[in-house]
């Protein structure tokens, strides 16, 4: 095996973990969205082009009954996942109002897709015509174009399929050209970078693969001429596809890294959240349960869920400061201040470790039976956005968790025994959730 052959595996079996990595949200999404099953289509037409052309398959095809059968089953595929990748740049442009101005580019794309959906109808009729016809398959060939150079038919042909060929991924290489200048965010600008890079790969290799055949068809070329141009080419089409593939794969593993980080989170917040619930059954919107169970409620997007317990654990919170008095605070800065000596790193704990310590000893006195009063102050938050309350969160979460019961409750007797009597404090500020500004 040739390493030419090696990255024709390889590469059709990354296309093949794309196409089956996004067909979940192709086959099940919302009905509307017509952008993911477009680009799933690409993905899966591709995966199956490049199937055709690795060595077991093609050659096992093209010594079928149907001479050369690889040929045309991957003019077939190909020829269909352009026709979607041709939906997808019209789908991603979304719906414009009737009557409204359209842009030029959008006006361009939809043009091209609408002529697209015609002439792949007419190149698999006419593919299928001269194939059967003019194509001289006396003799199963292992390289197509290499094997057929100098020939009329196959040069005609092939002339079809890479005029179609090469139109789309000029299309494709000017609009993701256009997108590409107006990202706004970095990673999709560098994936659509990379696909547009791709598409100019695919717009000199139909050209280079065009030429040679006109060329070769009045000047025969050696054996080992046209061999080793086919390998060249060949070898520039698998950079085209492995850009491709990893450039439309890098906006959706942003996705995926923020899912990630919303389940980090609740993993973090799960402990605290699930003991304030325990305390207040009426707060939350289902009863809280294990974190195994909560990271698979698929029902509920991960970020609303965050949301909601981010709002859920500020209003316990808010709760609990009836059932405390005004020197819990010092006695919880104390207490963390006895557990975050040891340099400025230690003194960046002590702000979610007293909150942790506040909480942990309101909760002792509220299941300890104290009746509710006055609230009691409270440290002011400095979030400025959900993001950043989330984070103090799982930081108060994490420090939480390091609080034994006991020290909690001695902090409580401290507490308590400072206590002047009633406590008269106003309630303190904190940042509104974006559920409750919604």
């Amino acid at each position: 095996m040739t390493p030419l052959d090696l990255a024709g595996y390889l590469i059709a079996a990354l296309m093949t973990a794309v196409a089956l990595w996004r067909m979940p949200a192709a086959l099940w999404g919302d009905e509307e969205d017509k952008r993911r099953r477009a680009l799933w289509g690409c993905y899966a037409g591709f995966a199956a082009a490049l199937w055709t052309k690795t060595r077991a398959v093609r050659i096992a095809l093209n010594d079928s009954a149907v001479t050369d059968l690889a040929v045309l089953i991957k003019h077939y595929t190909a020829t269909i996942a352009i026709l979607a990748i041709l939906s997808y740049i019209v789908a991603i442009y979304g719906q414009y109002p009737d009557g409204g101005t359209v842009p030029r580019h959008v006006r361009f794309a939809r043009t091209i897709q609408q002529v697209a959906a015609k002439a792949s109808i007419a190149t698999l009729v006419l593919l299928t015509v001269l194939f059967f016809t003019v194509v001289d398959r006396s003799v199963p060939s292992d390289r197509f174009v290499a094997d057929h150079a100098g020939q009329w038919g196959a040069t005609l042909y092939m002339s079809v399929f890479y005029l179609y060929l090469g139109a789309a991924s000029a299309v494709c290489a000017y609009q993701w050209a256009l997108a590409t200048a107006g990202a706004g965010l970095r990673h999709l600008r560098i994936g659509l970078g990379m696909m547009t890079f791709a598409m100019f790969i695919g717009v000199g290799y139909t050209v280079s693969r065009t030429l040679f055949l006109w060329v070769s068809a009045i000047d025969t070329p050696s054996e080992s001429f046209a061999l080793r141009f086919d390998e060249i080419t060949e070898a520039a089409q698998v950079v085209l596809f492995a850009f491709f593939a990893v450039g439309a794969s890098i906006p959706a593993l942003s996705k995926g890294r923020r899912r990630a980080k919303l389940w980090r989170a609740q993993a973090g917040l799960h402990g605290l959240w699930r003991e304030l619930m325990t305390a207040f059954p009426e707060q939350p919107f289902d009863p809280p349960a294990s974190l195994a169970r909560e990271l698979t409620r698929f029902g509920t997007p991960a970020d609303l869920r965050i949301d909601r317990w981010a709002a859920d654990i500020a209003d316990a919170v808010e709760k609990l400061r009836h059932y405390v008095p005004d020197t819990l605070l010092p006695a919880a800065k104390s207490a963390a201040a006895d557990g975050a000596t040891g340099g400025s790193a230690d003194s960046e704990k002590a702000g979610p470790l007293t909150e942790a310590y506040w909480i942990k000893a309101a909760l002792t006195a509220k299941n300890s039976g104290t009746p509710a009063s006055t609230a009691a102050a409270v440290e002011a938050q400095h979030a400025t956005d959900q993001d950043g309350e989330v984070a103090w969160l799982v930081r108060v979460a994490t420090a939480y968790r390091t609080v034994p019961q006991d020290r909690a409750a001695q902090v409580l007797a401290a507490a308590l025994s400072a206590a002047p009597g009633p406590s008269t404090a106003t309630a303190a500020p904190r940042t509104a959730s974006t559920e409750e500004t919604a």
